[in-house]
């Protein structure tokens, strides 16, 4: 084997195949357009630097989706499940890292992997040779986007993802606020703590949902429609969808006490999670935003807590755009009309830090596999993997195609599993046992 494996976008899915391909014996160049050329959200060159949120969501490998798919990655030697184990923070349930640290560590054992070299600079083009896994994510750059679209014959796909703001810790009224996890969720002290709690009673709640509305918008460019992807709306959007959309969204108050006043019940709760290890930075969980600068400045004010809030970082608004996969993908994640090239991460059509990784670890073992003149099958629909790249080539109407979380609905029914929400826990566990059996029987075929 001679062939050298090129993989372009060093995101979280490039970042990944390119780990499992060296891993696997397979000499890799990486290719990065940053920091040369720049994105809106990114704000360095690093591997696999998280934009939107810091956070893998459940870390609940037993009864959660998301918390599967950590499971298989981890069992797969994922670097990405190894940096978040290894920078995470306090999170309740969930797996949250230190965001910069995270990247760092990414970047440094990529680069000091014998069979992996990186090539700065921006591919303009769709390569007409050589063996080729595109990861370029949801900001692809535009000519890079154009080749693609030449190439595939079909018209650009896109949603908009809106970014959280972050907001320095030491500039946040703890005399208001408090902290708490959700029910108070986890095993330590710590992580049973490891939210900060802004309450709201219903006066206040209603006052910022009209600021929301009135607030001054970005605004989209002539031919851009706003096609969001329900898992990342804008705040603005869902208080738009109805005034109490919030309350059962994001600003929900339920499993919070507040702990300066626990008699008293919040209409409303602002939520914001540990962003660093350090703890002086907090993200607003779920507070994606489209509000120009001022405006965000002025309503996220108005959270009691946050009167007198500094922020590291504003909200924005940036295009997200995918491929039409199951026209365009076969089962080995590679372009029908060029199969020397595969696609990987959220380009393809999922969603999410971990779904976009996970494709990135399935087309690297897989172009691997093709290099040494062997055929890697996806694993069984079974497994969280195996759910979601059928779902991206084939499983899903191609018609209505649009992003995809993990989640059991993409997984093949369980016989005799008891329905309804009160079955629920035990067939969500049922799920998990099933695909961690398919899941380590497809590992140990590749021994």
């Amino acid at each position: 084997m001679t062939d050298t494996l090129h993989i372009i976008g060093a995101g979280l899915a490039g970042s990944e195949a390119a780990w499992q391909a060296a891993q696997a014996g397979v000499p890799v160049v990486l290719h990065e357009m940053r920091p040369k050329v720049g994105t809106f959200a990114h704000r360095t060159g690093d591997c696999a630097e998280m934009v939107c949120s810091n956070s893998f969501r459940s870390d609940d490998d037993e009864r959660n989706a998301v918390g599967l798919l950590h499971w298989e990655m981890r069992a797969a030697g994922g670097l990405i499940m190894q940096m978040a184990d290894r920078h995470a923070l306090p999170a309740g349930g969930a797996l949250a890292v230190d965001r910069e640290a995270f990247s760092a560590a990414v970047t440094e054992a990529l680069r000091a992997h014998p069979l992996i070299s990186f090539a700065p600079g921006e591919i303009c083009e769709l390569p007409g040779e050589g063996r080729w896994i595109i990861a370029t994510g949801p900001l692809t750059s535009g000519a890079l986007a154009t080749s693609i679209r030449a190439a595939t014959g079909a018209e650009s796909l896109a949603f908009f993802d809106a970014i959280a703001p972050i907001v320095h810790a030491e500039t946040i009224n703890m005399d208001i606020a408090w902290r708490q996890s959700r029910y108070d969720k986890g095993e330590t002290e710590e992580d049973q703590k490891a939210y900060i709690n802004c309450p709201m009673d219903r006066a206040q709640y209603e006052a910022f949902i009209d600021a929301l509305l009135s607030a001054e918008k970005t605004e989209f460019h002539e031919g851009e429609t706003a096609g969001y992807f329900d898992g990342c709306l804008p705040i603005e959007v869902m208080a738009e969808r109805g005034r109490e959309t919030l309350r059962h969204g994001p600003m929900k108050p339920v499993g919070l006490t507040n702990l300066h006043d626990p008699a008293t019940k919040s209409y409303a709760v602002v939520q914001l999670r540990r962003d660093n290890a350090l703890g002086t930075l907090y993200n607003i969980v779920g507070f994606q935003t489209k509000m120009k600068y001022g405006a965000q400045t002025a309503v996220f004010r108005m959270i009691p807590g946050l009167e007198n809030a500094s922020f590291a970082r504003l909200g924005g608004i940036h295009r997200n755009t995918f491929l039409n996969a199951p026209t365009l993908l076969d089962e080995q994640m590679r372009l029908r009309s060029r199969p020397n090239l595969r696609f990987a991460g959220q380009v393809t059509g999922v969603e999410g830090y971990v779904e976009s990784a996970a494709m990135g670890l399935l087309a690297g073992r897989m172009a691997a596999a093709e290099m040494k003149g062997q055929t890697l099958p996806p694993p069984g629909f079974e497994t969280a993997m195996g759910a979601l790249v059928n779902h991206i080539t084939g499983g899903a109407e191609a018609k209505s195609f649009q992003p995809m979380n993990v989640n059991f609905g993409l997984f093949p029914p369980l016989e005799e599993a008891r329905g309804g929400r009160k079955g629920r826990k035990d067939r969500y566990k049922g799920y998990t046992d099933r695909a961690k059996e398919v899941f380590s029987a497809w590992l140990a075929a590749q021994a």
